[in-house]
């Protein structure tokens, strides 16, 4: 064989040689395989091109090994191995990214942070499946409910590593539909004289309306819920006055936020993993792409 011809070498040639000397026929081995008969006969013709000697005799009952085919059949073993081993050091490199993780958050960001990044990440890894859940327990990631968690409050727990991805600024929003037909909203004093939503058995916004020197009761919010999806849609319907995060006003057209004075505050954003699962490829290909698509969303 020249150099130009192993520079060519065909491993689908030596495969077919080796199909035909374990079966014993040509029509054997195309059945063992689920190679085409045709196709088994031109690729040992082709190697013995190659060669330039025949590999086997053909005999009524099948074929025999020629010398030729017993002087090249070690190597063709050895070849045939280096072969299997490449095949499954490749399935086994795809299935590094490939599978499952499971992302959890709270309902808000799950809702109207996440779709965005998560649609992103599925068009640049495709072979990644996706699990949200929409839940406030940290102790999912614990409980190997979830590989990854989005929360608005860093883990105390040791067996969890958290990186903080920015601050959640909160701001008091309404539609233009309501404060069209409201009275004047200039100073936070004239919260008084609005309609206000709130939340029924958290008391989270009258505390953080404390915290400004504001004096609220529950009594002062005409509409009130604890489910935080709920609250985000009655705001976009134009229901009156709420305390939410600002990246959900990319969501929710004529929604606008009112009073840039008043200081609602933020909430920071942590992105936690557990400790022995941010080794695994799979769950780090996606730790690091929220790492990186979250933060812009929450500056913006």
């Amino acid at each position: 064989m020249t150099v130009a011809a192993v520079a060519d070498f065909d491993w689908a040639l030596v495969r077919s040689f080796l199909a035909v000397l374990d079966a014993g026929s040509v029509s054997a081995a195309a059945k063992r395989s689920g190679a085409r008969q045709p196709t088994l006969s031109r690729h040992v013709a082709e190697l013995e091109a190659q060669l330039g000697a025949p590999l086997f005799e053909r005999t009524g009952r099948g074929v025999v090994p020629t010398g030729a085919a017993l002087a090249i059949v070690d190597a063709a073993r050895r070849m045939e191995d280096a072969a299997l081993a490449l095949g499954r050091g490749l399935a086994s490199a795809r299935s590094l990214t490939r599978g499952v993780v499971r992302v959890t958050s709270s309902q808000v960001a799950a809702t109207w942070l996440l779709p965005a990044v998560l649609a992103r990440l599925q068009r640049e890894h495709p072979e990644i499946e996706i699990e949200l859940v929409a839940s406030n327990e940290l102790t999912n990631l614990l409980r190997r409910e979830a590989d990854i968690a989005v929360r608005m409050v860093r883990p105390a727990q040791q067996s969890l590593i958290a990186r903080k991805l920015g601050e959640i600024e909160i701001v008091a929003a309404a539609h233009q539909r309501y404060l069209a037909e409201a009275p004047p909203l200039r100073v936070p004093e004239d919260l008084a004289a609005h309609r206000l939503i709130g939340f029924d058995r958290d008391d989270a916004i009258i505390r953080g309306a404390a915290r400004m020197g504001l004096v609220l009761s529950r009594g002062d919010f005409a509409l009130r819920t604890d489910d935080q999806v709920a609250y985000g849609r009655l705001v976009a319907a134009g229901a009156g006055i709420g305390f939410v995060a600002r990246y959900n006003l990319r969501d929710w057209p004529g929604v606008v936020a009112v009073l840039p004075a008043l200081a609602v505050g933020a909430l920071p954003c942590w992105l936690a993993v557990h400790r022995e699962i941010r080794s695994n490829p799979l769950v780090r290909t996606v730790y690091d792409f929220l790492a990186s698509e979250i933060p812009p969303l929450l500056r913006n």
